[in-house]
């Protein structure tokens, strides 16, 4: 029988102690961005010197924290073509809010997690990184907010790039406090329950599952203080057969495929009808309308984006014709000619946590401008699709 988890009396309460059959845990509550949490890591692993030390960390989050230059091996031209911008642009946001407030605590984010891979390094302990990867939560999370709560959701994440928020060691023992954390919790489970899921229960599920497997009779595991209690809570139960359900992303579904699809067939359908309707003078005006109110819209997002000369006729070009398959959009076909005609620095990802909290930085960044070259130009895609079908069908019905 599983003894229910208990404070530490010699490490305090952001340690937890969980016995299970066979195995003594102890959880270490941090927060990410303090110096304590940092000391607190090092000194239970010295004396503790655990059989294996599991943290909070998957392995594509682990190597940009062992190698701070990961950026260097990026290749954005991959990204593109994998339409994986909007995952990086997640990841930018989220990093440099946390190097912001970094900066403020003199402990870079993730420090204590570093902490207790080279701690545990140092003594020959086995590591085991026991997080979900982070494109599978990510991915999770967005496709499980609902529609009406996504842009919510966004303006939350936009705001986050502007806000300045103080904080000290003081306040960060605060956050680490369980009942400010479990109202927390509370608050985002009530306004978006099902992305809290994806973000902190199904990640706690995955990482108590990890905990519990990992080989050796005495664990130290390290994570942020917001999953301390969810974890310590499952380990005392078998949650193996879950696994496979929360660690895929479902694909889009049938419907969706098909009303991708229907859109631009009927578009096309209605232009064919009209001509054979109206006569081919019809079919003309019809067409050239559609490639003029795709294209100028999206050139001119282009152009706002201060993006280069090729990608505005990139844009001109594209849009009316990716405006007609849903395989890949003009943001991307844009973005790509951007990355190769204007590649970003490499001063740029270093100050990318500067440049994206001010509303210059976005356009004097080469970095920064990509993700606006694809977002204008894709606007500008979007709307000229809505008039362009509306005047097809307007003049087939006329």
């Amino acid at each position: 029988m599983t003894n229910p988890p208990f404070p530490s009396q010699e490490y305090g309460n952001d340690v937890r102690v969980v016995d299970i059959p066979g195995k003594r845990l102890l959880l270490v509550g941090t927060a990410h961005l303090s110096q304590q949490s940092r000391e607190l890591v090092a000194r239970v692993i010295a004396e503790e010197q655990p059989d294996a030390v599991c943290v909070e960390l998957d392995q594509r989050r682990y190597q940009s924290l062992v190698n701070r230059q990961s950026w260097e091996n990026l290749d954005l031209k991959q990204i593109i073509r994998n339409r994986q911008l909007s995952l990086l642009f997640a990841n930018l946001i989220l990093a440099s809010y946390q190097k912001r407030l970094g900066d403020q605590t003199g402990s870079p984010p993730g420090a204590e997690l570093l902490q207790a891979a080279e701690s545990a390094q140092e003594l020959d302990i086995p590591l085991v990184l026991c997080d979900r990867d982070v494109r599978i939560t990510l991915r999770r999370a967005w496709r499980n907010t609902p529609w009406l709560k996504k842009g919510s959701l966004l303006a939350a994440l936009l705001a986050s790039l502007f806000e300045k928020t103080e904080l000290d060691e003081t306040r960060l023992a605060e956050m680490r406090r369980q009942d400010v954390l479990s109202e927390l919790m509370q608050e985002l489970g009530e306004a978006l329950p099902n992305t809290k899921r994806a973000l902190i229960d199904e990640r706690d599920l995955y990482m108590a599952e990890q905990i519990r497997q990992a080989a050796g009779e005495r664990i130290v595991a390290v994570m942020g203080a917001g999953h301390l209690e969810g974890v310590s809570r499952l380990l005392g139960e078998d949650h193996s057969a879950e696994l496979p359900e929360i660690t895929r992303v479902a694909p889009v579904s049938r419907g969706w495929k098909i009303a991708a699809w229907a859109i631009p067939v009927l578009i096309v359908l209605a232009l064919v009808a009209g001509g054979f309707r109206h006569g081919p003078e019809q079919f003309n005006a019809n067409a050239i309308y559609w490639v003029l109110v795709n294209g100028i819209p999206a050139a001119l997002g282009a152009t706002l984006a201060f993006a280069h000369p090729a990608t505005v006729v990139a844009a001109f070009c594209g849009a009316p014709i990716t405006s007609l398959s849903p395989l890949i959009g003009v943001g991307y076909v844009c973005a790509f000619v951007q990355v190769m005609l204007c590649p970003p620095l490499v001063r740029e990802f270093e100050q990318a946590h500067q440049d994206i909290s001010s509303f210059s930085g976005w356009w004097r960044s080469r970095l920064l401008r990509l993700f606006l070259v694809f977002f204008f130009s894709s606007l500008g895609s979007m709307l000229g699709t809505f008039l362009g079908g509306w005047r097809i069908f307007s003049t087939l019905f006329s």
